[in-house]
């Protein structure tokens, strides 16, 4: 899965800031930096489990799609094996009332 984010956990874990003579307070930097990391983890676990949830998603559509095929081929064979439809039954039993009741 190709990655959209420009950090990754180490590129913030591992910056290093300038120091100047009224620079920032590093506590509050390191701070902030580390809710940043927290929030880079959270995204790559989010990524990586919806990543395997669409892969299963992928996996159940192809198996289901190679059902489908089966079934049609099934259905196909049963429609010329009996090709018999609702105009030739009707036809078939009034040959058979004809037959039975000598009309």
């Amino acid at each position: 899965m190709e990655k959209r984010f420009k950090l990754t956990v180490n590129d913030v874990l591992e910056k290093q800031f300038n120091i100047d003579f009224k620079g920032y307070s590093s506590a509050e930097v390191d701070e902030f930096l580390d809710l940043v990391i927290s929030d880079y983890q959270e995204y790559d676990e989010m990524i990586k489990e919806l990543g395997d949830r669409l892969q299963e998603y992928e996996n159940q559509v192809n198996t289901l799609k190679a059902k489908v095929i089966e079934l049609e081929g099934k259905q196909d064979a049963l429609d010329n094996e009996v090709p018999l439809n609702n105009v030739d039954i009707l036809k078939r039993l009034t040959r058979l009332e004809n037959e039975v009741f000598k009309r």
